[in-house]
Order: structure tokens, then C-alpha cells, then sequence
């Protein structure tokens, strides 16, 4: 399910249940009130009921009847019922049909006021008179008709309304969740068309978003393509470069073969010819090793395989390494002011990599300067070891100088 339809479904989740809290309430709220409603309306006619039975003045009586059919509507199933209570209050007289406990009694009489009871749909209204030495209850009953009938509307109403609430609700939540959700859709769509042939495609940052997620997410995604096309010339550079590096003791090789094999010669001639062959082979093998290390230095990130390295040592072995590689170099090694505690040139680090940065950008200052001196000067101030490489070549231009330790990358001026 996409994430805008989730986005939906949980808006009007939420607003449902909202709606469904404050139907609920008003429901609530309705039942309260048509129930005292109709108890006040019980509680007039127990009065006037009690009137009517116990004025000793007949034309009150008469009047109160009177009044009572004018006035008072009869009640949907109005029953009226009176109980005898005995001297003690414990015992009473009640009227066959009227299933009401006997604390309801004694309440009303103790309390000289209305008090009410309800069972299924009746309600029962009773007020405590006393004549006398004579206690009574006058207790009306009756159905709230009218109320069960306007609840019932109600409800029926609050339901179609929450459903239709909702159905309005979901509409109009997925309409806003689609335009909310547009942006990505169209940096979906525009992910979809770049591919390998086509990486310097860039998604189109929208003005007027300012840093919201969406101009975020359009920034960091450009700055990863940014990354994968670097990765990509890189890896083009590589490809180029390493062809380029293997052909030149290749060629070599099978030219110095040729040459050899083209007329008899003695055996100096052979052990010379021989003897270029094997350079150039170890030229060769140090050129893959190289690379091999050079591209495993990329991806291995552990210090496993960290050794202690003395710096000397390793700089003399570069210096013969290199003079096998190219004889005619002009490096020069620079020790001078050596500590006299030998660990101070100790190192901990990955050997092969050690040898194989230094050793490459050794030789690059010896390519790139037209075989002019390099200078290797090896210093250790205070608690630091530093190899410092000096040439006169042609440098690195500014701009390239972010990418210095990208592996495979190729200076612009080179």
C-alpha cells in the first residue's frame, strides 16, 4: 500500500474516531436531558395526583382536576398507583402490578421528596405524604414514548452523518495526501529515467520549498549522484589509466623479444635482451600489485592488518623498488637529525598501503617533473613522524585538490 493512501486511511481513522467521540457525547448529552425532562414532567403530575387524593377542600380538589385535564397531557401508558405504608414504615401496601423495592418506598417517605426508579422503558415518579398518623407514596408511571422516539431519530441520524463524515473525510484526506505527496512522485519519475548513460542528470530543486523535507531529500539525492558520477569517472580513469600503465612494459617486453628473436645472436646480446625482459616483467608485476592494492584500499576499512612500520626502512626499500622500475631517477633521501630513540620512527599501520602511497606519489613527482630531483626528507618533530616529498613538476590545480584522496583520480592538467 503507498504511502499516500496509508496517509489517508490514518487521517480519517483519526478524524472518525473524533467524530465518533463527540456523537457519543451528544448522544450522551440528549439521553440526560430527555430523561429529566420527562421526570420533571412525572414529578408535576405526582403533585398534583397527591393534591387531588388528600385536599379535604373539594373545590380545591375539583379545581385541581380541572386543572389537570386542561393542562397536563396524560402520559403514553401514565398509570397511578397509591401504597399504604404501615405505623412502623417497614411494611406496605402495595397495589398488584407495580414491581418496585421496597427501599424506594421508605426513601420517599423519609425524604418528604420526589424520588425516581426505572425499569425497561418505565419510569416511576414517587413522592411520601403523611395524613396524620397515615403515611402513603403516591407514585406515577410512565413511558417516555416521545424521548425513545426523538433518541432514536437522533441516532439514526448521527450514524449517517459519521458515515458520511467519514466517506467526506477520506475524500478529501486522499485528494491532500496526493498533492502532498506529488513532489515525491515526480522525484520517483525522474530517479526512473537516470541510469549509467545519463549520470550527470540532476532532480530540478524547486525554488520557494526553503529547507523543507522535500528540498532536502532533492539536495541529498543530487549530492549522491554527484558521488556516483565521480565513482564512474573514477572508475573510466582507472580503467584508462591501468591500460595505459600495463601496455608500456608489455610492449616492451614483446619488442625486446622480437628484436632478439629476429637474427642468432651470442650469448651477451641474449643475457642483455633477457635481462630487459626481466625488468620490465618486474615493472610489470609492481604495476599489479599496485593496482590490486590500490583498489582493495577502497573498500577495506578495518585496522586488522596494522603492523608497527619503521619510516627509514620503508622509504629505502621505495628508493630500491623504484630504481629497478625506472634507473634514471633522481631521487634523493634525506635523513639527516634522526632521533636517537629509534621508535620514534615507528609507525603503526598497514604496510603494503604505506609503500604503496608513498611509492606512488614518489614516482608521480618524478613523472610529472620531467625527471627533475625529488627531494624525500623524513623529520620527526616533537611526538610525529613526517615524510615530506618536494618536486618542481606541474602541481595540482586548486580545484583538484578536493579529490586528492579519491583513488583513481586523475588530475585535470595531467
Amino acid at each position: 500500500m503507498k504511502i499516500q493512501t496509508q496517509t489517508a486511511i490514518l487521517f480519517t481513522v483519526l478524524a472518525a474516531a473524533v467524530i465518533l467521540l463527540l456523537n457519543v457525547i451528544i448522544y450522551y448529552v440528549a439521553t440526560r436531558d430527555t430523561s429529566n425532562d420527562f421526570k420533571k414532567r412525572l414529578e408535576l403530575r405526582v403533585i398534583v395526583a397527591a393534591k387531588i387524593h388528600f385536599e379535604k377542600d373539594t373545590t380545591s380538589s375539583a379545581a385541581y382536576t380541572e386543572l389537570r385535564q386542561q393542562y397536563l397531557e396524560v402520559l403514553p401508558n401514565e398509570r397511578e398507583y397509591l401504597v399504604v405504608a404501615n405505623h412502623q414504615k417497614d411494611s406496605f401496601r402495595i397495589p398488584e402490578g407495580l414491581p418496585l423495592p421496597k427501599a424506594f418506598y421508605r426513601e420517599a417517605i423519609a425524604t418528604d421528596t420526589t424520588v425516581f426508579y426505572k425499569k425497561d422503558d418505565i419510569y416511576y415518579a414517587g413522592r411520601g405524604l403523611s395524613v396524620g398518623n397515615e403515611h402513603y407514596v403516591m407514585v406515577k408511571s410512565a413511558v417516555n414514548l416521545y424521548g425513545l422516539q426523538a433518541l432514536k431519530t437522533l441516532k439514526r441520524i448521527l450514524l449517517i452523518a459519521l458515515v458520511g463524515k467519514v466517506i467526506l473525510v477520506f475524500t478529501v484526506s486522499f485528494f491532500f495526501s496526493r498533492k502532498a505527496f506529488k513532489p515525491f512522485r515526480d522525484i520517483i519519475a525522474r530517479v526512473k529515467s537516470i541510469g549509467v548513460e545519463n549520470l550527470s542528470m540532476r532532480l530540478e530543486e524547486q525554488k520557494g520549498r526553503g529547507k523543507d523535507e522535500i528540498a532536502e531529500l532533492t539536495k541529498t539525492f543530487n549530492r549522491m549522484l554527484d558521488r556516483l558520477e565521480t565513482s564512474f569517472e573514477i572508475q573510466n580513469n582507472f580503467v584508462s589509466n591501468a591500460s595505459h600503465e600495463l601496455k608500456t612494459p608489455l610492449t616492451a617486453i614483446i619488442g625486446e623479444a622480437d628484436i632478439t628473436l629476429s637474427k642468432e645472436r651470442n650469448a651477451e646480446e641474449y643475457r642483455q635482451s633477457l635481462e630487459v625482459i626481466l625488468r620490465e616483467a618486474e615493472r610489470l608485476e609492481t604495476l599489479t600489485t599496485a593496482l590490486l592494492s590500490l583498489a582493495q584500499s577502497g573498500f577495506n576499512k578495518n585496522k586488522e592488518g596494522y603492523i608497527p612500520v619503521r619510516l627509514d626502512e620503508l622509504l629505502f626499500d621505495i628508493k630500491g623498488t623504484i630504481d629497478r622500475i625506472d634507473p634514471e631517477n633522481h631521487i634523493k633521501l634525506m635523513l639527516q637529525d634522526m632521533p636517537m630513540d629509534e621508535n620514534r620512527l615507528v609507525v603503526k599501520g598497514n604496510l603494503q598501503l604505506l609503500k604503496l602511497a608513498i611509492s606512488n606519489i614518489i614516482l608521480n613527482a618524478c613523472k610529472y617533473s620531467n625527471n627533475q630531483p625529488v627531494e624525500v626528507k623524513l623529520t620527526c618533530p616533537g611526538d610525529q613522524a613526517v615524510v615530506k616529498i618536494s618536486d618542481i613538476g606541474i602541481g595540482i590545480p586548486h580545484e583538484d585538490i578536493k579529490h586528492v584522496f579519491v583513488p583513481f583520480f586523475r588530475a585535470s592538467n595531467t
